[in-house]
């Protein structure tokens, strides 16, 4: 008699990927990739911190000037009046708020201008603050 014993076949375990799978994981990584770089957008995060650094700085001279202008009875720096430069006019800035290369001729503000607008705003604010602060106090 034959010998009667079931004929068991081994599968062969697949080791490794195809090249399919490993096509289509690349291509989901580079998908969500690219998404994650347009969420991010680079250039427009290293622009504002730019611009936050340039606030800063402006905001810093204006509270210079500011400060200058209560320590001598309200004269603004005799060198924000005028332009030190013949062929340049170094006291206007373009105020449309865009950074451009080139400024229409009607589009600018005088420095002056501007400060004694800044001036004015920052004077405002410390007379609400001290109202407050006399509100609270007084309440």
């Amino acid at each position: 008699m034959k010998n009667l014993q079931p004929t068991t076949y081994k599968l062969q375990a697949n080791k490794g990927f195809t090249l399919i799978e490993i096509l289509l994981v690349v291509a989901a990584i580079a998908i969500l990739a690219g998404i994650v770089i347009l969420a991010i957008n680079p250039g427009k995060q290293l622009g504002d911190t730019r611009n936050a650094q340039r606030r800063a700085d402006v905001n810093t001279i204006l509270s210079a000037t500011y400060q200058y202008t209560i320590d001598n009875n309200g004269t603004l720096p005799s060198n924000i009046a005028s332009s030190t430069c013949a062929s340049v006019t170094t006291n206007e800035i373009c105020k449309t708020g865009v950074a451009t290369t080139t400024c229409s001729s009607g589009s600018f503000i005088a420095l002056t201008e501007l400060t004694n607008l800044t001036l004015k705003r920052q004077a405002a604010r410390t007379a609400r603050a001290i109202a407050l602060r006399k509100a609270g106090t007084a309440g």
